[in-house]
């Protein structure tokens, strides 16, 4: 697979990246993904990303200073669309809808605080959703210790049928090790009647992303999982500490 985002012979997709939270772990009124890493605010990366991957069109969605954020990257190209309410990850992609209602093809939807992401592994993502004909393809990995995250539920036979997060899983669903990273290929017609009917009977009352694995299955859609092996290059950043972390991760990749 070629990593400059060549995409001859196969159609584009398009991108949401979700960068609308504060971040309150980060411990600062700056928006998680203003957050300088290495001389550039954090959403800088996930965006090159996903440019390098093959991506024809980004829509962001913002929350948290999203003036701030509008100023930052309005020389960009970007689209942006708002989420005024922090109802979770299901709620922000329906923010994004009003955008894309003439396109038909595959949305990448990443997050903004996932920095080391390279668009080879998002290349990966989205060849395989096509390639298999999927209706959602969920990028997966296996940390040391998936404590404190979604785990990916499959059947005997490999197939993925559900995403529980921690808070909602049951002891044995908590033994999985493979874990969702927040990142999916998503054909969008399915995306947005989806996100549109989510509930948020949770843990947590909000209106999960996730839930739409399990609306996909039970629709008789086919749901597949793409991994990623390091499990360091998906992770999210939502401390002082890991954005630390990702800095030195970020110098070490560059010198090499």
């Amino acid at each position: 697979m070629n990593g400059n985002g060549d995409t001859s012979g196969q159609r584009g997709f398009s991108t949401i990246i979700l960068a609308a939270g504060r971040g309150k772990r980060m411990k600062s009124d700056l928006a998680k993904v203003l957050h300088p890493l290495c001389g550039l605010p954090m959403l800088t990366y996930p965006i090159a990303a996903a440019r390098a991957a093959g991506s024809d069109k980004i829509v962001v969605v913002i929350g948290h200073q999203a003036g701030q954020i509008r100023e930052a990257f309005g020389d960009q190209g970007l689209i942006f669309a708002e989420q005024r309410e922090m109802l979770g990850t299901g709620h922000a992609v329906l923010q994004a809808a009003n955008c894309f209602r003439d396109d038909d093809g595959t949305i990448l939807i990443l997050c903004g605080d996932v920095p080391l992401i390279r668009p080879e592994t998002l290349r990966a993502l989205y060849d395989r959703h096509l390639d298999e004909g999927a209706t959602v393809t969920v990028l997966a990995t296996i940390p040391e210790d998936p404590a404190g995250y979604g785990r990916v539920v499959k059947t005997d036979g490999g197939r993925v049928v559900k995403i529980v997060e921690e808070k909602d899983a049951t002891s044995e669903e908590k033994q999985i090790r493979e874990i969702n990273t927040g990142i999916y290929c998503v054909e969008s017609r399915f995306l947005f009647s989806a996100v549109a009917g989510l509930g948020n009977r949770n843990a947590q009352g909000e209106y999960y992303l996730t839930d739409i694995v399990e609306m996909a299955c039970n629709q008789g859609r086919r749901v597949n999982s793409s991994l990623a092996s390091d499990p360091v290059e998906v992770m999210g950043i939502n401390t002082p500490e890991e954005l630390e972390r990702a800095g030195h991760r970020m110098v070490e990749r560059n010198f090499r």
